[in-house]
């Protein structure tokens, strides 16, 4: 059995993770014949997803996309509004468990996102000081679960990929980060992503 590696990064998701979000079904309405990490990758695969997220379209384009793309019966601008409202805040003690890595790790957040997510979500300014590093989707033109997204972050951060602890909470980007050599886990929250941490060495 090979070793645990020695941690010298950890990079977080954000909603999922730290964030709090709605169902996904809160943006897209109900969708019985989905089970939730279906729904996830229908999410993660959808091209006005992956446009908005990586800087490519407004969110007034992105809202008339969508509602065309999935034929949800709204309009573009209350698909845009659902969206805008689907961060509730940071959960509670998320913002502590970064801080208490500070002094022993780099920490940064991965995750895809946008400019209307990042600069004006409740808790905007508590998320935008945590980290000594980000790695956002709508600043780079890169996402997840895609290799050169995870292969960017590497090596910007300077160490093998193998020291690089990811969490997330959707399966398919973790199996991402794993596949260039990533520790990656899948967590839920919190506490899920604590126990993470202290399980590769850095209670």
């Amino acid at each position: 059995m090979n070793p645990t590696p020695e941690i010298e990064a950890v990079v977080f998701d954000m909603g999922g993770v730290l964030i709090e979000l709605g169902p996904l079904t809160e943006i897209l309405g109900p969708q019985p014949s989905l089970a939730e990490d279906e729904l996830w990758a229908r999410w993660l695969a959808s091209p006005t997803v992956r446009d908005f997220e990586m800087g490519r379209s407004s969110p007034e384009e992105f809202g008339c996309r969508l509602v065309d793309e999935l034929g949800i019966p709204v309009t573009g601008a209350e698909m845009v509004a659902r969206f805008e409202a689907w961060p509730k805040g940071l959960m509670p003690g998320a913002a502590q468990l970064v801080r208490d890595l500070a002094d022993r790790v780099e920490t940064a957040v991965l995750s895809n996102t946008n400019a209307m997510h990042w600069e004006s979500q409740v808790d905007a300014a508590i998320m935008q000081g945590l980290f000594d590093r980000r790695f956002l989707s709508f600043e780079l033109g890169l996402a997840k679960p895609d290799a050169t997204m995870f292969r960017r972050v590497v090596d910007d951060l300077g160490v093998e990929a193998a020291a690089v602890l990811f969490l997330d909470d959707n399966q398919i980007n973790v199996d991402g980060a794993a596949a260039i050599g990533i520790t990656a886990c899948r967590v839920r929250g919190v506490a899920e992503a604590r126990e993470a941490i202290g399980r590769h060495g850095l209670r």
